[in-house]
């Protein structure tokens, strides 16, 4: 693998900027470039590509779901985490409701969908909310060596004040025993979670970060135990881009995370995290060209876990 290499893959997929949208559906997200383009490749052997916009910031969204499982999976263990939600691909949009209802027991099908994130968020150990978000900014700043990882302030207000469906979802579940404490508490640190800025090099380093078992690839300090690390990769390989992960799966077949803000976050078991952030997404919530880009990527280095 070289730059060359990446940078044909890259400009062969760019022409398909204009198949998909920004997201509006929060409001402040309608704002982004759609034509920002970035990717970058991190390796276990310090081998580093950063192509295009990577220093372009933007909010991390779902992608930190990974985030809040980690750190719920250090606070409370695997058999309180899963008592709350389940492992499994729901097959529905992400912020679906219609299941939390209609099938027993009533807990989110992973936490990788918004009800499961949201009940995920509840379990965060902290003082008080601002507590428990400190420890997530410090968490990634740990991991990326970043100090620009940050809460974007319009866009946490603009998920705030449209976030009624999430709201929906969260009551419901408190009303089913499933979220833990004030829902409106959990809101708040789920909004903020997601509305913490990033670059698609910083997303690179987290995957090569979760790649190498939770170990610092660089200061070798074991963040979190392996079996953190393999849970939360095996989710993602399941549930990671929303009721797309099937075909991910099969198409890509590595573990990756994405958010509506057009970035992804990929990791390659043993071998690199890939970062890439291109708005425009389709109508799952995954960048359309991000996912092509990765595709390609997989093919052409033979990075299919399956790979024969």
């Amino acid at each position: 693998m070289n730059r060359e290499e990446i940078e044909e893959i890259i400009s062969r997929n760019h022409k398909k900027i204009n198949s998909g949208e920004v997201a509006d559906y929060i409001p402040e997200l309608k704002n982004m470039d759609p034509t920002i383009l970035g990717v970058t490749i991190a390796s276990i052997n310090r081998d580093s590509f950063t192509i295009g916009d990577c220093d372009q910031r933007f909010t991390i969204q779902s992608i930190s779901k990974v985030i809040a499982l980690i750190v719920a999976l250090k606070d409370c263990g695997f058999d309180k985490v899963f008592s709350k939600v389940g492992m499994e691909a729901s097959g529905d949009p992400f912020n679906s409701i219609i299941k939390l209802e209609t099938l027993q027991p009533n807990k989110p099908f992973n936490p990788m969908i918004n009800a499961g994130a949201i009940a995920i968020t509840s379990l965060i150990k902290g003082q008080n909310g601002e507590a428990s978000f400190h420890r997530i900014i410090q968490l990634l700043q740990t991991i990326t060596g970043s100090r620009h990882i940050e809460l974007n302030e319009a866009v946490y207000q603009s998920e705030k004040e449209t976030g009624n469906r999430n709201r929906s979802l969260a009551y419901f579940m408190k009303s089913t025993g499933i979220l833990e404490g004030d829902p409106e508490e959990a809101l708040d640190l789920y909004f903020k979670i997601c509305s913490i800025n990033v670059t698609c090099s910083d997303l690179a380093k987290i995957g090569l970060w979760l790649s190498n078992g939770g170990q610092h690839p660089h200061s070798k300090e074991q963040i979190i135990e392996p079996e953190i690390a393999k849970i939360v990769l095996t989710i993602m390989m399941t549930s990671g881009m929303y009721n797309a992960s099937g075909e991910f799966a099969v198409q890509v077949g590595f573990p990756a995370k994405s958010g509506v803000s057009g970035g992804i976050m990929a990791v390659v078991p043993g071998k690199m995290g890939i970062g890439v952030i291109s708005p425009p997404i389709d109508k799952k919530g995954n960048s359309v060209i991000g996912v092509h880009v990765l595709e390609d990527i997989s093919k052409q280095f033979q990075l299919h876990q399956f790979h024969v």
